[in-house]
């Protein structure tokens, strides 16, 4: 590492300072950089929403009261018994027509006559941590609320959560594409760098210059190369993040696509495996350039 960053002078010569190749690392570099920075955000955002999900649907269950008007608030009464009663249970309340009315009113509109329409009445249950056995409180929901019908929202929890983590992996999967992109654009680099320069190493060879030497030059330049862009694309990437819109409840999963906390440790990393990128394709195209050119 040492020699690496220290560099050899005479050993640097070897490598145009300026050039098509030069110019295509450090712009693919830091390109690639700028696309890691938001594969990053998006895994770790989903990792968050499917969290958030899962913990707030898992702990809400809903009661629907579907039952004549002249019973209904008989049978919510005696629902509201069966759920005060029902270990595992925390807190259980029936909504009202205005919480009611909020909750249809992105399909329906503000006007909605909740009142008037044969619309069921909603009981929200919380439960502890412990829980609550909601087959055994659908028997006894059977037998002393016939109207009652209880969702505990598993049908709904499953496949939200599933598409956050299909989307998590999607997002971590860019990313390894991203890099072998970047190897592969380094690579094609690399060689035409050396290509360019097949006679200086022909003469390099002639005076005793071996292998190693020539292909450490290469692999110096291209890795330190990479790091630089990497560390503008990623410090580019970090600034577009920032000015993304918060997390807000109005907008749901529309918005929060970031870093919180600690979390933006991670993209600090991203110039680092940029260059661990670059030394090894660099590297390994670097030493079968060379044996094909002897």
């Amino acid at each position: 590492m040492t020699r690496l960053l220290a560099g050899d002078a005479q050993a640097d010569r070897l490598v145009p300072p300026t050039g098509f190749t030069a110019r295509l690392t450090i712009f693919a570099a830091a390109a690639m950089a700028f696309l890691t920075v938001f594969a990053m955000a998006l895994s770790l955002a989903t990792g968050r929403l499917a969290d958030r999900w899962s913990d707030e649907l898992a702990r809400a269950s809903t009661l629907r009261i579907s039952a004549p008007m002249d019973q209904r608030a008989a049978q919510t009464a005696a629902a509201l018994r069966v759920l005060e009663t029902t270990p595992g249970i925390a807190t259980a309340r029936a909504l009202s027509e205005d919480e009611q009315r909020a909750l249809l009113e992105p399909w329906f509109g503000p006007d909605l006559p909740v009142a008037s329409l044969p619309i069921p009445q909603l009981i929200e249950v919380i439960e502890d941590e412990a829980g609550y056995d909601a087959a055994g409180l659908r028997l006894r929901l059977a037998a002393e609320v016939p109207g009652a019908v209880l969702d505990d929202h598993t049908r709904w929890r499953r496949p939200l959560v599933t598409a956050a983590d299909r989307l998590r992996l999607l997002g971590w999967l860019s990313i390894g594409l991203i890099g072998a992109a970047t190897a592969a654009m380094i690579t094609m680099a690399a060689q035409a760098a050396l290509a360019a320069n097949a006679q200086v190493i022909a003469v390099l060879r002639l005076v005793g210059a071996r292998d190693a030497y020539i292909a450490g030059a290469f692999v110096r330049r291209f890795t330190l190369r990479a790091l630089g862009g990497a560390l503008v694309g990623t410090v580019l990437g970090m600034l577009a993040v920032l000015v993304l819109p918060s997390a807000q409840a109005e907008a749901g999963f529309l918005t929060g696509l970031g870093f919180q906390g600690w979390h933006w440790v991670w993209p600090l990393c991203i110039p680092l495996l940029g260059a661990a990128v670059a030394y090894a394709a660099t590297r390994q195209a670097a030493h079968r350039t060379l044996k094909e050119l002897s």
